[in-house]
């Protein structure tokens, strides 16, 4: 990063946070030529194991998937963000398949992850580094009892421990991996109970005990701090829980569960709202944070150590939110920043994550008659529900289904034919550098029975392709305005944000079965304020968004994302839309502001428009039609989305 880039940083950070970072930077320097060997242990035990017939409560399906997906890695094969490798049968865990690239090897924070050019696509390499694939494995195994699986865990965590010494190279700098690594071993080891090997891959091995002991050591002395608080604090305070509950064999271990217990309460409450949504407002780290704090409640309960009752709670209130604003087919909003990041894998290809976590919810805490139905089987419910003990939780849950979520500032429409629009009026991210938000502000989303009409584009990548990166959170790339070209919030830098939209909420009223109302407003255009209202017409199930802008002239782009399943015939400012769900055509017609001039653009590079992400690491080309006049004399820019005819005037 450049020295503009520090300095942007260093403003967005209280004194305490400097405070803190100073010590950690005297901290490694010490750690630099003073690496202490982990204390000697003698009768080690583990005994956070599954209850006996946990496996057999398993659904047939879902061990078919599993076992499926278990014998791809077995051959080698695995996808990581899109990237395609056959390489895991022996695999050298400093490659960069993307790029080509060899991550240096040399005292940890001195490698500048953040280079591609120097080290790679850090995500390709850190990402088989947290061992999820193996945790596959071995569910595999617990399943089976076939010990190939069991032989290739241990083969790679070997492989792993010797390559990768404590604080050398690329896997000792972020605490996120070294915290769901954590996580994995205790899984790992627990899966494994019953294989003949599994004492001696883990606690009758010094070079185990070792990487565990320094792991904790390490997550210990350097936690994120002040700013950098979202949910990589959740994963390294479950990671470090986990560890110090089931390999409870260390004098420091009681200190390290304590104190990352007492972490995990108060940054669970802090990175979440009142409501249930995770306050970075990216989606996919609220099903990460959900995942994490699930597991550290297995590791609880499985060890007998008392939980406080407001980590269950918030838990609890995560999962009633995410029953709330799923769609008709369990998908919930594409919201902010999403890296496929996962707390804990034990199920194949093709389980939903999403209903899998209902699945969760609802063996722990008990569905609510509002829950949308969840038809889909996973591997992982049936192990958590054996570990985690179900009982009361004191507070009262929605009687209905919530639609407005006014501290999240996030407010969902239906209506018929599966409708589904979410409205965001929200704070644009979490702490002073929001890192995870996009510049979204009063954008919208739109699905007919779960396909993307109007799409939040999604998130592609992190490092490496800057352009990319700042059209993925750009506002342009969001279904709402942009004034003179720029973003509403200021970004300074990849995962930066030095100045914030705010946004509020004027009306959120659903109580209409016939209209759904919101309307909301921000204020990221200096000088100029953006207002957004927003109908849709219970009976017809027309959607009507109404752009306002009061301020100067200035001049306008609307832009409207189609989703990649869309078809779009625009001529002049009406465009229809056509797509197939489930062997049936569907079709919608969008009637676009008529002070604008539209243009459909579909895969652009120079600059980047006209994309879709479904997940980390990869692009699809869709349609997006982009507007562009001014506000001079303009009272307001209207738009019509109504589906199911093309006859509309």
């Amino acid at each position: 990063m450049s020295a503009g880039w520090y300095l942007r940083r260093l403003s967005r950070m209280g004194p305490r946070e400097i405070g803190g970072r100073a010590g950690d930077a005297v901290r490694r320097r010490r750690w630099r030529s003073s690496l202490p060997d982990s204390p000697g242990v003698s009768g080690a035990r583990f005994t956070a194991v599954l209850p006996a017939g946990t496996t057999a409560a398993v659904p047939p399906d879902a061990a078919k998937r599993l076992i499926a997906e278990a014998d791809r890695l077995m051959a080698g094969h695995a996808e990581f963000f899109g990237v395609v490798r056959d390489d895991l049968v022996d695999p050298d865990w400093c490659h960069d398949p993307k790029t080509g690239r060899r991550a240096p090897w040399g005292y940890a924070f001195d490698v500048p992850y953040r280079s591609e050019d120097t080290v790679g696509d850090i995500k390709q390499i850190w990402e088989p580094s947290r061992h999820q694939y193996l945790t596959v494995l071995a569910a595999a195994y617990a399943i089976t009892g076939d010990e190939r699986y069991a032989e290739r865990v241990a083969e790679h965590l070997r492989s792993w421990w010797a390559a990768n010494t404590p604080l050398r190279g690329v896997h000792w700098i972020s605490g996120i991996e070294l915290g769901i690594r954590l996580l994995s071993w205790v899984w790992i080891r627990r899966l494994l109970e019953g294989w003949p090997g599994a004492a001696g891959l883990f606690e009758d091995n010094p070079v185990a005990l070792n990487q565990i002991w320094h792991h904790q050591r390490w997550l210990a002395a350097f936690p994120s701090r002040g700013s950098s608080a979202n949910n990589h604090v959740i994963a390294e305070a479950a990671g470090q829980f986990a560890a110090a509950c089931a390999f409870d064999w260390f004098p420091s271990s009681a200190r390290w569960r304590a104190d990352a217990l007492r972490s995990l309460e108060r940054h669970l409450r802090a990175n979440t709202f009142g409501s249930g949504l995770n306050r970075e407002l990216a989606t996919e780290y609220h099903g990460l944070v959900l995942e994490l704090g699930l597991a550290a409640v297995a590791e609880a309960d499985a060890a007998g150590v008392p939980v406080p009752a407001p980590v269950r709670l918030v838990l609890l209130r995560m999962t009633d939110a995410l029953a709330a604003v799923v769609d008709s087919r369990l998908r919930p909003p594409r919201q902010g920043d999403a890296d496929d990041g996962h707390g804990l894998i034990v199920d194949g290809a093709g389980t939903d994550r999403w209903a899998s976590l209902l699945a969760t919810g609802d063996a722990v805490f008990g569905r609510l008659a509002w829950w949308p139905e969840v038809t889909g089987t996973d591997v992982r419910t049936p192990l958590l529900a054996a570990l985690i003990r179900p009982g009361a939780i004191e507070v009262t849950r929605p009687a209905s289904r919530p639609a407005h979520f006014a501290d999240a500032g996030m407010t969902v429409l239906r209506g018929p034919e599966e409708i589904w629009c979410r409205c965001d009026g929200g704070p644009h991210g979490f702490l002073s550098i929001a890192a995870h938000a996009h510049a979204d502000a009063l954008s919208v989303e739109v699905r007919h029975d779960g396909v993307d009409v109007l799409a939040d584009p999604g998130t592609y990548c992190y490092h490496g392709q800057p352009e990319w990166r700042r059209y993925f959170r750009s506002t342009l790339g969001h279904n709402t305005l942009q004034l003179d070209g720029d973003d509403q919030s200021a970004s300074g830098g990849p995962f930066l944000w030095t100045r914030h939209a705010r946004s509020r909420v004027l009306v959120a009223d659903t109580s209409d079965r016939n209209v759904a109302r919101w309307c909301a407003e921000h204020d990221g255009y200096q000088g100029s304020v953006h207002r957004r209202r927003v109908e849709l017409t219970g009976v017809s199930g027309e959607l009507r968004i109404v752009d306002e802008v009061r301020g100067p002239n200035r001049a306008v782009r609307l832009a409207f994302h189609l989703g990649p399943a869309i078809t779009a015939d625009l001529v002049g400012n009406r465009a229809v839309l056509t797509w197939t769900r489930d062997g049936e055509e569907r079709s919608a017609v969008l009637d676009l502001p008529g002070q604008l001039s539209w243009r459909a653009h579909r895969g652009e590079s120079d600059p980047p428009l006209g994309w879709y992400s479904a997940g980390f690491g990869r692009k699809e080309p869709a349609t997006t039609l982009v507007g562009t006049g001014s506000t001079d004399g303009a009272e307001g820019f209207v738009t019509v989305l109504g589906f199911g005819s093309q006859e509309r005037t």
